[in-house]
């Protein structure tokens, strides 16, 4: 009521989004991927945002992060509950006894999205990755419309037949589909999923937080930069061998960041030439390497179990960042970056022709300002804002599907009535 005795209406609840992850940060910066977070702080502007993720170690049990609301769930006894720390189907290769974890982790996930679910029923729900995420949303909450993105081993990877049904399954129920590569829209198609309900939607990059970090920082000659797990995807051992045999710049000087079951394998190759391991870093110090670089790689490769790259957030935010960047010339990599104009694109796996290209730019000042320009022009396109609000206007599409076909009942019935 106002003070002249009006009645005013109370405001309108905003819709709420249930978005579901297994990778996710403990806090923003502490080296875990946050494109999750990035994209659920866009989604808060218009939604009231609850991340439902699995439980890591040292991480609190429900929090407020930048807006969002997180809820972890246990899944198994504490002293060996790190399934999710990282990256799940590099976790397994690294140590198989972890597969002990993956069915309580599925049902710990089901019991408590089951439990959110009845608590405040969502308008939507946002689940990345199409197993578990995806699967468990279909199984337990069918009703309730969900927006399904996958980021590249969801779809790459676990691909025998058996697999191949189930995420076919979960992404043809889903409301929406999203991917972050032409690519991975191509593959979706051919399991069936209908092409009008697949969004071409990569993950976004804070251009803010970029700009900022870079701020002052001088670019050291001859230093190589790369970041990423220590899997084989990303290539790490093809950017020592180039190292090793193929670049000729005396400066030439590779800084590696990341943690990873392959580490110490790659540091027993990389002996005797000039590469530093610094372990997983926090993201405020994983920008001040690439601000750093005279040189920023992304090695990339197809792993022997097919998964490889969907589009890597950290390319993102090395050309947000002006970096000169030499890449593999694989999907998703070559439609953010253009050859010749934002980076050096080579084919994967091929040693001499990336050690040809980090020569090239370690040898041409101007080059690499030319094509750093480029790439932050690129990375323009992929600001988190502008990701963010296709990402919400995606939810309220799906949304308002929802309630089409209820308000069209009514419509009939109130007609019939007449």
């Amino acid at each position: 009521m106002t003070g002249d005795g009006a009645v005013t209406a109370d405001p309108q609840p905003r819709p709420r989004l249930i978005v579901m992850a297994s990778t996710f940060p403990v806090h923003r910066n502490d080296g875990v991927p946050a494109f999750v977070l990035d994209i659920a702080r866009e989604q808060a502007r218009e939604f009231d945002v609850t991340v439902l993720t699995p439980m890591v170690p040292g991480a609190p049990r429900s929090e407020r992060l930048d807006g969002v609301d997180v809820v972890r769930f246990r899944y198994f006894f504490s002293r060996w509950e790190d399934l999710a720390d990282g990256a799940i189907l590099d976790n397994l290769r690294a140590n198989p006894t972890r597969w002990l974890q993956v069915l309580p982790l599925v049902i710990g996930q089901a019991q408590a999205l089951r439990r959110l679910v009845r608590q405040t029923p969502p308008a939507a729900i946002h689940a990345h990755w199409v197993i578990p995420q995806g699967l468990v949303a279909a199984l337990v909450a069918p009703r309730v419309p969900t927006i399904v993105t996958t980021h590249g081993a969801d779809i790459y990877a676990l691909n025998n037949p058996v697999l191949v049904r189930v995420k076919s399954w979960v992404l043809r129920r889903a409301a929406r589909v999203s991917t972050v590569n032409a690519d991975m829209v191509k593959r979706l198609v051919s399991w069936r999923v209908p092409a009008s309900r697949i969004d071409l939607l990569p993950m976004g990059v804070d251009l803010d937080h970029a700009r900022s970090a870079n701020t002052g920082l001088v670019r050291e000659r001859g230093r190589i930069v790369v970041v990423g797990r220590l899997v084989e995807k990303k290539g790490i051992a093809v950017l020592v061998d180039a190292l090793r045999k193929h670049v000729t710049h005396r400066d030439a000087a590779v800084t590696v960041v990341g943690d990873g079951p392959l580490r110490a394998q790659l540091e027993r190759q990389a002996r005797g030439w000039r590469v530093r391991f610094l372990g997983q870093l926090g993201r405020d110090d994983v920008l001040r390497e690439m601000g750093h670089s005279s040189v920023f790689v992304i090695p990339s490769i197809e792993a022997a179990s097919g998964d490889r790259e969907g589009l890597p957030v950290v390319l993102l935010e090395a050309a947000a960042m002006g970096a000169a960047i030499v890449a593999s010339d694989l999907p998703g990599i070559n439609e953010a970056l253009q050859h010749g104009t934002s980076a050096l694109l080579v084919p994967a796996g091929d040693a001499e022709a990336l050690g040809a290209a980090i020569d090239r730019l370690l040898s041409d000042d101007a080059l690499r300002q030319r094509l750093g320009r480029g790439a932050q022009q690129r990375a323009e396109l992929y600001s988190v804002t502008r990701i963010g609000a296709s990402y919400r206007d995606a939810v309220h599409d799906v949304i308002r599907s929802e309630q089409q076909p209820v308000t069209a009942k009514a419509l009939r019935l109130r007609q019939a009535q007449q």
